[in-house]
């Protein structure tokens, strides 16, 4: 039986899925977004709100603002902005994406992440089995590239990566594969627009696509 609260999908779809607080989102998650979909040969970007991190002992922003303040951010008809993780009723990205593969059998699916997220990639819970799940692209983020390509994660699954001009293979091989994509970036950060003063937690209102931009923020990840 096909479930009607969750994103459309047929098989042979290549499908992103960018996951995170999203507190709030920003122009580097879209920026992300577009080189996953030109990268990789995407059909969809799928924004996966989690409702909150783990790792990260803040709570975020009520899950409607933040997905309210990502419509108004990202206007491409290929980007699902989706709660699945609740409906999902799952916590740790592991089990997103377990739920999701079950869910949406012959999809080709491919997780995408941050450069930052990757070099802390180790300390999500069964990060090893999430690189097991589906193959993984890893999106360059300001002063996290060589951390990224040296970090524990990279290191364990060396024999998996695939060479940037090989990224639109990505969507349906056989995982564990991965790849680091290096171009364009973005120095945005939810911590920094929350600092700034530009996020507020009671009234969804467009972000703008450009911020002032501070100092790269420190890798962090997830969570798991």
């Amino acid at each position: 039986m096909i479930r009607t609260d969750l994103p459309l999908a047929r098989p042979g779809m290549r499908i992103g899925l960018l996951g995170g607080s999203f507190d709030p989102p920003h122009s580097g998650h879209a920026l992300i977004t577009r080189r996953a979909l030109a990268a990789l040969g995407l059909d969809r970007v799928w924004w996966l709100f989690s409702p909150g991190n783990p790792l990260k002992t803040r709570s975020p922003a009520d899950i409607a603002l933040r997905m309210a303040a990502a419509r108004a951010l990202m206007h491409d008809p290929r980007v699902d902005v989706t709660d699945i993780e609740i409906r999902l009723k799952a916590r740790y990205t592991v089990e997103t994406l377990t739920r999701i593969k079950a869910a949406f059998p012959g999809v080709r699916f491919v997780w995408l992440m941050g450069a930052d997220n990757m070099a802390s990639f180790h300390k999500w819970r069964r990060w090893q089995d999430i690189a097991r799940l589906m193959p993984i692209a890893v999106i360059a983020r300001p002063g996290a590239q060589i951390a990224a390509a040296c970090s524990p994660a990279a290191r364990r699954f060396a024999f998996a990566r695939v060479a940037q001009a090989r990224a639109r293979t990505l969507p349906g091989a056989a995982a564990p594969a991965w790849a680091l994509l290096t171009g364009p970036m973005s120095a945005q950060s939810s911590t920094m627009i929350r600092r700034a003063g530009n996020w507020s937690e009671s009234v969804p209102k467009p972000l703008p696509e450009a911020l002032p931009s501070p100092s790269p923020k420190p890798p962090s990840g997830r969570g798991a």
